[in-house]
């Protein structure tokens, strides 16, 4: 649950460092004194979209920092096991909005996306705005609130992914019916290139060989002509090379007798002499393995022909032969695959049986969460002065199934004993709907798993004894978890375990609002306000004395 809230620069608060208690809190005050405001810095620390406008003017940058208590094990653990971030006692989140727009969110002090945030904020509290009774006029609203009741989001999710997957089997099987004869035309292509391809026999290292071969061959008669004449000058000719190198050598070793200073010069010489004597006996035994051999070179010319010309009539390099062929048996494979009337009809029965099996199981939850909802609000009903009223939610078919399900959720409700339930947006008044849509909501609540409930002014529209059950029902919501509400009407606020008073100041010019955490003596003042308006008397003192004495007796 909630325990700390610290917010700087937000609106129109400059600085405000909350604690938040157990059980029904109630935040009062006049209209228009920000009390809003602490929800809507809540919703943006939990995930909601950031605007620059949320930064008090002349301020660089708004911060919201909350503390939270949470159960290990429970759906908080586990996001945080998900997002690699280490869990700890406490949860602590912490939002900032810079003037330009701007805005950073951090979990337990790691850096965490806005969707990360939103998701970790549906796990902490359950936000419900001054207006959420008019989302209940949307059907997609009504569906999601339902599967919500029935412990059912997550069989949705899957209902609606086994769908897509229904729905794209389906697509392909179409496609090979329609696409049938241009894809036996590719198919027949591609058969051909193959087949092409394979006489070609590309190898990259054969292909290799075979450029140097024809070099060697091309060019046979210039390389025994010049090995020919290498040979000549080395060690046939009059007079050899190696032969006046060795005579060289040999005479300067004599003279070396009388002059030391030579020896190293003969040693060099005479090394050089053994060198060239190798060199002339690698060259002979080259020589004599050359030899003209015109059917070789044709043969290598024809080889190099026919890869040159398959690379031109595909546009691609030698060297991307296998690659081009590579991707010739991929697609073959991908259309003869696609072209399997049969493989496709019972891909598409598999994954259309998954969804059939999913959406069965998904219809069977909402049927029996409908029952109970619907009875439950029906009850709601009676005590929120709609004695006689109905409230019943309708799952028509929709056949063969849509990406929400078997069925179209539809709530219904009867206003009157003798009238058939009709859709809600077709029959409940303002009053009515607000009623109706405070009930769902708070049912609907006590189903969820969620430790901290927020209701913003969810009570407008209604009075009286109503307001009293509104509020004795938010009091038992809070026995089972943390409830903060925003409420005008004193019969609410005096069921609050706790109440805190918001006013705006002006200091420096500039409003501000405040936070004051009242105690007894100053709940029955701001009770009585709320009973009296401005002028208040003892008498209205009296009343709120009473309201809240009876709920300390009654407590």
């Amino acid at each position: 649950m909630l325990r700390r809230l610290t917010i700087r620069d937000f609106v129109l608060v400059d600085r405000l460092d909350l604690e938040f208690s157990e059980g029904f809190g109630a935040l009062t005050g006049e209209t228009g004194a920000g009390k809003s405001i602490l929800l809507d810095a809540l919703s943006l620390l939990l995930g909601d979209r950031a605007d620059s406008a949320m930064v008090r003017a002349g301020c660089e940058r708004a911060e919201i920092a909350g503390t939270f208590e949470f159960v290990d094990g429970g759906g908080v653990h586990a996001w945080l096991a998900d997002n690699d971030i280490a869990p700890d006692e406490i949860l602590l989140v912490r939002r900032i909005v810079e003037s330009g727009g701007r805005s950073r969110a951090y979990v337990n002090g790691s850096p965490v996306t806005a969707a990360q945030l939103k998701a970790l904020g549906e796990l902490v509290a359950d936000i419900h705005g001054q207006h959420a009774h008019q989302a209940l006029l949307r059907s997609d609203a009504q569906r999601e609130l339902l599967d919500t009741h029935a412990g059912s989001t997550l069989l949705a999710r899957d209902v609606a992914q086994a769908w897509r997957a229904w729905q794209q089997a389906k697509r392909e099987r179409e496609e090979a019916v329609t696409q049938g004869e241009a894809s036996a035309r590719e198919r027949e292509m591609l058969v051909w290139q193959l087949n092409e391809a394979e006489a070609l026999a590309f190898d990259p290292a054969g292909w290799q060989q075979t450029n140097e071969s024809h070099q060697r061959l091309a060019h046979a008669a210039g390389l025994i002509d010049g090995a020919g004449a290498a040979l000549a000058s080395l060690d046939e000719d009059e007079p050899a090379i190696a032969t006046e190198v060795e005579r060289l050598a040999g005479r300067l070793a004599e003279l070396a007798r009388f002059d030391a200073q030579l020896s190293p010069i003969a040693e060099l010489i005479a090394g050089a002499g053994i060198q060239l004597g190798e060199a002339v006996a690698e060259l002979r035994r080259y020589r004599d393995r050359l030899e003209l051999d015109p059917e070789a070179l044709a043969e290598c010319e024809r080889r190099i022909g026919a890869v040159t010309q398959f690379s031109r009539k595909y546009r691609v390099s030698p060297d991307e032969i296998l690659g081009l062929v590579d991707a010739w048996r991929t697609r073959l494979a991908a259309i003869e695959r696609a072209s399997d009337l049969q493989l496709l009809e019972l891909a598409e029965a598999e994954v259309a049986a998954r969804y059939r099996e999913l959406a069965s199981r998904l219809s069977e939850q909402r049927r029996r969460a409908a029952r109970t909802l619907g009875a439950q609000v029906t009850d709601a009903m009676q005590e929120l002065a709609m004695a006689g009223g109905r409230f019943e939610i309708g799952l028509s078919a929709a056949d063969p199934g849509t990406i929400h399900g078997l069925e179209v959720v539809d709530f219904l409700v009867a206003a009157n004993p003798h009238q058939e339930p009709r859709p809600l947006a077709k029959v409940a008044s303002g009053g009515e709907l607000s009623r109706i849509g405070l009930a769902i909501q708070v049912i609907a609540s006590e189903a969820q798993a969620v430790p901290t409930l927020v209701f913003d002014e969810v009570d407008v529209g209604i009075g009286g004894r109503v307001a009293e059950v509104v509020g004795r029902r938010l009091r038992e919501l809070g026995r089972r978890c943390q409830v903060l509400c925003v409420t005008h009407l004193p019969q609410v606020a005096a069921r609050a375990d706790w109440q805190w008073q918001i006013s705006k100041e002006t200091v420096g010019g500039a409003t501000l609002s405040r936070v004051a955490v009242l105690d007894p003596a100053a709940r029955i003042e701001e009770i009585a306000r709320m009973l009296g308006g401005e002028r208040i008397t003892d008498t209205t003192r009296s009343h709120a004395a009473e309201m809240l004495g009876v709920e300390q007796v009654g407590s």
